[in-house]
């Protein structure tokens, strides 16, 4: 990073992260469970017992911060409700501080969680974004992307075969693979790329987590300023010669809905980092739940047919995005038809939505911690989000996902987990940082 920008940078951390982050670990040592969530790696690693914890302590609980709910019908409403915004991100923050980190934060270094990225701004803003971006996840567009997934999936797994090992990290060689892939010519971004895309991605994901450290964000920000100066080579090779991709597309709009060239880079951040996460989290997710529970392949390998509902239910019992937040823009209400009447939130209330914990609801789940890839509701989740910022590609990533793991079974039914996962430090997202495996049916006992 160079010199000058330091003093900048260090003002937008110690806004967006450091203020917050000497807070949270506050009510972490008292024992707050929301904060255990957001800062105790422990805690963190395997969040289900403390969203059932939440759960007991009522629909909607408070800390002298924020408030949070892993009640599936108030994250619902709150989703998809008029009352309630993302506010420009950041919306734990007062709105003078949110004003003034706007203005200290470099547009060279601005992350999916930062103003225009369509994640963090409400209609009407919002809308314009959405109208050209929903123009590359038609269904008839992602339907088209099969063709894409299948030789992607077969070149990988062919390459997978030829290893006389028979073992690998799926993470690596597969599960990143196959979502960068697709996303990256959804983008126009040319094969020798992808590599650095991976690298840079890794490295920027942790700025969804609340309360980094200054070295996480200083690390992240230098990966975000290296992609921005990127897209920005990328964007104009394509105006000099456009594709039928989508930054081709949307950067030769002209008129009321021209984007800015900020606007465009984070278009291509969010599309990029939301097609790939969703996807690699998920299938890394699956095969793990699937090696735990080895009767339930047994039911896919019976019948392929099941693959869809399948990948609906690791997202629901393993979302790779656990959590969300929310502001009130208005004084209001939720959860008035429920059980005990409503519960009042006053205007600029932010409230963490643990999608992780509404998708084990047993209000709307029957067993909710047993994986079920028969389960009739497992489409009921809101891994997804809902609402106005419901995932644009939410349906690719089902495409992906169910191809990518009905084709990686159909090769290696005996596939199973070979050693010590490692998960993601990440805390919004849930998956693997490295998965081993092996292809061979005579694999030693289960890795816990």
């Amino acid at each position: 990073m160079p010199l000058r920008d330091a003093p900048r940078s260090y003002v937008s951390w110690l806004l967006a992260h450091g203020l917050q982050r000497q807070l949270i670990l506050r009510n972490a040592r008292k024992g707050d469970l929301i904060a255990r969530l957001a800062m105790v790696p422990e805690v963190n690693a395997d969040p289900f017992g403390p969203y059932e914890q939440l759960r007991a302590g009522g629909r909607l609980v408070r800390n002298d911060l924020v408030a949070a709910t892993v009640d599936h019908a108030i994250a619902n409403e709150i989703l998809r409700g008029e009352d309630w915004g993302v506010v420009g991100g950041h919306a734990e923050l007062p709105a003078p501080m949110r004003w003034v980190l706007d203005r200290v934060t470099d547009p060279m270094s601005l992350s999916p969680v930062d103003p225009p990225s369509m994640l963090v701004v409400d209609p009407p803003e919002h809308t314009r974004y959405r109208r050209l971006v929903s123009k590359a996840f038609t269904a008839r567009r992602v339907g088209r992307m099969a063709d894409r997934v299948e030789p992607v999936a077969t070149r990988l797994l062919d390459q997978l075969a030829a290893d006389p090992s028979g073992s690998f990290d799926l993470v690596d060689r597969y599960a990143a693979r196959l979502p960068v892939a697709v996303i990256a010519d959804l983008l126009g971004v040319p094969e020798q790329d992808h590599e650095q895309l991976l690298e840079w991605g890794n490295l920027a994901a942790v700025t969804l987590d609340p309360g980094l450290s200054w070295r996480q964000f200083r690390a992240s920000e230098t990966a975000l300023r290296e992609m921005h100066h990127w897209f920005a080579a990328h964007v104009a090779r394509l105006r000099r010669n456009p594709g039928e991709d989508l930054l081709s597309q949307v950067s030769q709009v002209t008129g009321p809905d021209a984007l800015t060239e900020t606007e465009l880079h984070q278009v291509g951040l969010l599309v990029l980092g939301a097609g790939f996460e969703t996807t690699v989290n998920l299938i890394g997710n699956a095969v793990a739940q699937l090696d735990a529970h080895p009767d339930q392949l047994g039911v896919l390998l019976a019948d392929p047919e099941r693959w869809a509902n399948a990948v609906d239910e690791v997202l629901r019992i393993d979302s790779p995005v656990q959590l969300t937040m929310r502001a009130a823009l208005r004084d209001t209400v939720v959860g008035a038809d429920g059980p005990g009447g409503g519960v009042p939130v006053q205007k600029g209330e932010a409230v963490l939505v643990y999608l992780g914990g509404a998708n084990r609801d047993p209000g709307v789940f029957a067993d909710p911690d047993r994986f079920d890839v028969t389960r009739a509701e497992a489409d009921h989740h809101l891994s997804f989000s809902a609402g106005v910022h419901y995932c644009l590609g939410a349906s690719l990533a089902r495409l992906e996902a169910t191809i990518g793991l009905r084709m990686l079974y159909e090769r290696f039914p005996d596939l199973r987990v070979a050693g010590t996962p490692v998960r993601r430090e990440t805390r919004v997202l849930r998956g693997y940082a490295a998965l081993p495996v092996t292809t061979r049916a005579e694999v030693p006992a289960r890795a816990s």
